[in-house]
This record gives structure tokens, sequence and C-alpha cells, in this order.
């Protein structure tokens, strides 16, 4: 099942080369075109002339948006958290005004799943390649991390300021537990053994009963 892509207005910006309308679509094509061959095939696996195939190109032609295949990864990791941390944000702030820590922790849980599973291939490879990167190209991914892993710190730290968070559990450790567990959901996921909605609310209850004190 194709994703949609990540944020259009973030994958077409060019660092250093201003690009016209057509040279904007046909980098974003080729970002969209690595996203889903690096989701699929992981950093090992992803070959140019797979992404220039999809993308419906000449290989050659990547070269010009692209100084290399390691520089084209590296944007493909960055826009998929870039955008996955912009698409929590807005969750976030549109979630009812009497929603509680752990009502805002469920949103999140659902936002990060559907995003990852459903929304965005950027996503999907950013989450599984996380590990596999090399370290010259670590440093946009690895900001972009932190600044997504702070929005969920915000959310178990507010857990437990308000008793919404059992008082054995360590806000961090709980937090990284979660967000591991919903990450791990890409590996094994397949759509013809439960839908995306079933994901979600199995996710949710986990959640819920792992993380409440007990009433």
């Amino acid at each position: 099942m194709a994703k949609k892509s990540g944020s259009p207005t973030v994958a077409a910006e060019s660092e250093g080369k201003p690009l016209d309308k057509k040279s904007a679509r046909t980098r974003v094509r080729i970002l969209d075109a690595a996203a889903q061959v690096l989701s699929a095939k992981g950093y090992a696996g992803m070959r140019l002339s797979d992404v220039a195939e999809v993308a419906e190109l000449q290989a050659p032609a990547i070269y010009y948006y692209f100084p290399s295949r390691d520089d084209l990864i590296e944007e493909v990791m960055w826009v998929g958290l870039a955008d996955m941390r912009e698409f929590l944000t807005k969750a976030l702030e549109v979630a009812p005004a009497d929603a509680g820590a752990m009502e805002r922790i469920l949103i999140a849980v659902e936002t990060h799943l559907r995003h990852e599973l459903e929304i965005s291939d950027y996503t999907t490879a950013a989450i599984r390649n996380a590990g596999q990167l090399p370290d010259n190209i670590r440093d946009r991914h690895d900001a972009e991390e932190k600044k997504y892993g702070a929005l969920w710190r915000d959310l178990f730290k507010a857990a437990a300021e308000t008793g919404e968070l059992r008082e054995d559990l360590d806000p961090y450790l709980a937090q990284m537990l979660v967000m591991g567990t919903i990450n791990w959901t890409a590996e094994w996921w397949q759509p013809n053994r439960a839908t995306i909605d079933r994901v979600v609310a199995n996710a949710q209850s986990y959640v819920r009963a792992a993380l409440s004190p007990a009433s």
C-alpha cells in the first residue's frame, strides 16, 4: 500500500540552491521515491537505480539534486522526523482543552502509529533505519530526534506531576519503553493481519493499562 509523502514544503527545500517550481517538484519526486525504497529495503539495500525507477528518472539526474546516495538518505531521514514532529505538535494543539495528561499520551500514541504505518514513507524509513546510519550523516537526524523526544518527555513529565503515571515508574524509562514498542510496530505490522484502527486501539489500551495507577 503506497503511503503519502512527507511535507512537500520541507522536501522541496534545497540547501544553497534555489529551485524553480519544476525542479522543486522533481526534487520532491526523488525524495518520495527514496523514502519508499528506503522504508522497504533499508539503508544497506537502497540503490539509486531503484530510486530512479520509482521516480521515473534516469539515475544520473539524481546527482543534480543530491551529491551522493548518503546525502539523499540523510535528507529522507530528516524529513521523516521533522514531519512527524510537526504532525504530533499539531495533534496536541487541537486536543480537547480538558484532555488529561494520560489522554495526551494516548493521542501521541495514535498520531505516531498512524504517521509511521499509514501516512508517511519518510517516517517509516526514519524509524526503521535510525540505527543503520553512518556517523557522517547522523547530525541532523539526531538533532531532530531529540526535538521529537522532547515532546514525549513533556507528556510523561506532566503525567507524573498530575498523578496519572504509576509512582513506581520512572517517567523517562516509561517513555522510552512506550516509544520503543510503537516504533517496532513498523517491523511486524501487515495490513492483512489487522487494520490501523485495531492496532491503534490495542496500543492505546495497552499503554493506558501499563502506565496508569491502579484504581
